[in-house]
């Protein structure tokens, strides 16, 4: 090992001796740190300049270095899964440009201080609101939205912690908010049409579930939209006591989403209403082999065998 490590040392000796360059070299060096102050290997660094563009990798203590550059002003941006970090650096010939850099989300590169802790803060909301603590939620989102009142995904989820609370003028308001400040995005209608659908206000929830699924993206059943959106038409149609319509609603949702057992439910459930037996036995078996372990199982498991005795001979 020691014959080898020589010749390499006196190998790269001959070479420097006989390459020596014509023009001084220019560098740019640094180490890429992440947040917690540790090294981050394998990182990609691209050092764009006047006449080109060098790219090259941190090694494992996060460290790189570009030789070979000339004289003038370099953006280093280094990049590592979804973390991000830049700089500018001049360089000079002879003088190594030093650029140590930590990395960052991408989402929160380039905010400043004060956007960076706003972005928190939804972000701690958005928690508070999965986790349920819909209180907490609402406080924090308020601070947001009164700090960045452009947010309308901050107000969006504003109106659901609303509406879990029952405080439907609170959550129109907050969903209405959504979508003037983002009229193309569907998820506000749909949450509007709940807070319609709990007040028993039919035909205004069918109108927002209508412009939920003419705004989604993704196709599904008859009339298009998604199945959410159709579900949710069904669900508004069943309340006002529209059996039929609810039906061709729920059975588009099933197709447009085969997994979606509460689809099955309720069209199992709206079949009954019609005194449309097959169906009904057709719809609560599929929804019994999505969801065994739904709440609403037990139940079914129990009415089942005498729905089927009523089937025809």
């Amino acid at each position: 090992m020691r014959t080898h490590l020589y010749r390499g040392v006196l190998a790269l000796a001959v070479a420097l001796v006989f390459s020596a360059p014509a023009f001084a070299q220019g560098i740019v060096k640094g180490k890429v740190v992440d947040d917690k102050n540790q090294p981050v290997a394998d990182a990609k660094v691209v050092i764009a300049g006047p006449a080109r563009n060098a790219e090259t990798k941190t090694n494992n203590k996060g460290e790189y270095v570009q030789v070979g550059l000339q004289s003038g002003s370099y953006t280093v941006t280094v990049t590592k899964d979804k973390l991000i970090a830049t700089t500018k650096v001049n360089v000079t010939q002879g003088t190594p440009a030093e650029a140590n850099m930590t990395l960052v989300p991408a989402a929160t590169a380039g905010l400043s201080a004060e956007q960076k802790a706003v972005q928190e803060a939804a972000g701690a909301a958005i928690e508070a609101l999965r986790a349920g603590r819909d209180d907490e939620a609402i406080e924090k989102l308020n601070d947001v939205v009164s700090k960045l009142p452009t947010c309308s995904d901050c107000y969006y989820n504003l109106g659901l912690a609303y509406t879990h609370k029952q405080q439907w003028p609170e959550a129109e308001a907050a969903l209405k908010k959504s979508i003037e400040l983002k009229p193309t995005n569907p998820d506000p209608y749909n949450g509007l049409a709940n807070v319609y659908n709990a007040q028993k206000k039919f035909d205004d929830a069918l109108a927002m579930n209508q412009k939920a699924s003419e705004l989604s993206a993704t196709t599904g059943g008859a009339g298009g939209g998604n199945a959410e959106s159709i579900y949710n038409q069904g669900v508004v149609l069943f309340n006002a006591g529209k059996y039929a319509d609810a039906k061709v609603q729920f059975e588009n949702a099933t197709k447009a989403d085969p997994s979606n057992s509460n689809a099955f439910y309720q069209l199992g459930m709206t079949s009954l209403n019609l005194g449309q037996i097959p169906e009904a036995v057709a719809a609560l078996e599929a929804f019994m082999k999505l969801a065994p372990n739904d709440p609403k199982a037990a139940q079914v498991q129990g009415s089942l065998p005498a729905l089927r005795q009523m089937l025809p001979k």
